[in-house]
């Protein structure tokens, strides 16, 4: 079936080069959802009552674990290339990564870390989680731009084709057509978890440190899980599913009962309320 919109993405997956280093539309905006990520759990964090120089010091162990994770759990899903490239293993910044490694080893590794000093590790998770989700979402866009990321031709009335012959998607574009821009899908819903996260948090789940964590991560697993039902660049490895379900389907198993366990556990009568941002208190006048 042919695509009512077929949108043609023409960009060069390159920037450019900057003495040897080179920059691509992926590594660049895979930094800015970086960056703008850790902006908002730090602002989560000051909301909560959460110590900011914790937060600061938890990004400086999430970031570069969560970043090798990437790396390394895309290299095992592709080692049949790698073991012939050894040298294109830490070629990062030319794509290839992979988010799930991300959150695993950034998540354990800040969350291990946390723990170890005696950090609000609950309130770090929560604070973080509104920093995980909106990265997530603004790294897709590297990923639309570059067409990495190889999916399924498209019956629904809208596609990709990719023109660049420098982009992944070239050859794939033109063997199947349009095809499902599966990283936006993913993008859009990242979307809408960061803003169904505020009113859970600060309206129910704030006395509940770490639940909303928990929350998002299952959304986001959930979200995955059935998405890659539409991309075609990841092996099937049981029961018909390939790694991202599997490593989705752990996750549920895990993030679920914690959730559950914490909720059960009673509210926390102690933790102060949120400020939200841009809320002015409400100072009743002392009757005279």
């Amino acid at each position: 079936m042919t695509s009512v919109l077929a949108i043609e993405i023409p960009w060069d997956p390159n920037i450019t080069t900057i003495g040897g280093f080179l920059l691509t539309w992926h590594g660049l905006f895979t930094a800015v959802g970086i960056l703008v990520g850790v902006q908002i759990a730090l602002r989560l964090a000051r909301a909560t009552d959460v110590d900011e120089d914790d937060m600061y010091t938890l990004a400086l162990v999430a970031v570069p674990a969560g970043i090798i994770g990437a790396r390394g759990l895309y290299v095992i899903e592709n080692w049949e290339f790698f073991s012939d490239n050894l040298g294109e293993i830490i070629a990062i910044t030319e794509g290839g990564i992979s988010v799930w490694g991300s959150l695993i080893t950034g998540v354990l590794g800040a969350a291990a870390f946390a723990a170890w000093r005696g950090y609000d590790v609950r309130g770090s998770l929560d604070a973080a989680a509104f920093g995980m989700i909106p990265g997530l979402a603004i790294g897709r866009i590297g990923d639309l731009v570059n067409g990495e990321h190889l999916a399924r031709a498209t019956d629904w009335p809208w596609g990709v084709i990719y023109t660049d012959p420098d982009s992944p998607a070239f050859a794939h574009s033109i063997a199947v057509g349009a095809h499902h821009p599966a990283t936006t899908y993913e993008m859009i819903l990242g979307a809408l978890i960061f803003a169904a996260m505020f009113p859970l948090f600060f309206r129910r789940l704030y006395r509940y440190p770490g639940v909303t964590f928990m929350v998002a991560a299952a959304a986001y697993a959930v979200v995955r899980f059935s998405l890659t039902y539409t991309r075609l660049d990841s092996a099937e490895v049981i029961l018909g599913l390939r790694v991202p379900q599997v490593v989705a389907v752990v996750t549920l198993l895990v993030v679920v009962p914690i959730a559950i366990y914490w909720l059960r556990q009673g509210p926390d009568e102690e933790r102060p309320e949120p400020r939200v941002p841009g809320r002015i208190p409400v100072v009743q006048a002392e009757s005279s």
